[in-house]
């Protein structure tokens, strides 16, 4: 398996005894007792880097450990990004800088790429309150690196995506095509129909040159029915509300 030179990977002792100290879960950022300065991360590819911080407002101090890997949340896909410090100590009201470099690689240049941005906090322990739970905590955010060959504006190329509905196994699905370059993260998605508004709660997000479905359940539209959405932009806000129409119905 080709390796990154200099890619930071967790050793399998550090992991193991994260394990056994802690029970180890994930939440969103602002759920932590860490919080991050954005909720993802875009990398200009005629950047070298790109940095975010991470402060901690809690009372407490914590060892954090920060790296990039993929949708796969593993340690064994490499990656061609390094976070620096890999691992570093924060105490109460403190903030550290973290950065986020990139490495030799071989990405698209024709679309974006997405790998997440993971910060681990370790919280410390104190033998002198005996057996005692300690709930170690992750943020997890994407990281999309886009090639600079990408002229288009992410919001503008929205006008691009195009609408359906399928039926599969006697189930309806509202159909989203997406012909341009970028990930589209959908944050509110509804189906609108003479009145009536079926609001789609499970959004996965659209990649690149690809299609993404989303069942309907028992919502039955009509032929008029058209399409209201929004996506979460670059700086982590949400775009105006876009309504399309549907294409033919397949």
């Amino acid at each position: 398996m080709p390796m990154y030179k200099g890619r930071f990977v967790p050793s399998q002792p550090l992991r193991s005894l994260c394990a056994a100290l802690f029970f180890m879960a994930y939440l969103p950022a602002s759920h932590g007792a860490l919080t991050l300065s954005g909720t993802r991360v875009i990398f200009q590819s005629d950047k070298r880097s790109v940095s975010l911080t991470v402060a901690n407002p809690s009372n407490a101090t914590y060892a954090v450990q920060t790296w990039i890997n993929t949708a796969a949340d593993d340690h064994l896909t490499p990656v061609p990004f390094l976070a620096s410090p890999p691992l570093f100590r924060l105490g109460p009201g403190k903030e550290q800088h973290v950065q986020i470099s990139a490495l030799p690689h071989q990405l698209p240049k024709d679309r974006e790429s997405l790998f997440f941005f993971n910060a681990q906090e370790i919280p410390q322990t104190d033998t002198r309150e005996g057996n005692k739970l300690t709930i170690a905590l992750r943020s997890r955010i994407k990281f999309f690196y886009r090639p600079v060959e990408l002229k288009e504006n992410p919001l503008d190329a929205l006008e691009r995506l195009t609408w359906s509905l399928i039926t599969t196994d006697k189930e309806r699905h509202l159909v989203v095509d997406n012909p341009t370059p970028f990930h589209v993260s959908f944050i509110t998605l509804d189906l609108l129909d003479k009145g009536r508004i079926h609001k789609i709660d499970d959004t996965p997000m659209a990649a690149p040159f690809s299609r993404q479905t989303y069942p309907l359940g028992s919502f039955v539209p009509g032929a008029e029915a058209q399409v209201r959405f929004s996506v979460i932009s670059d700086y982590g806000g949400f775009s105006k509300p876009l309504t399309q129409s549907l294409t033919a119905n397949r």
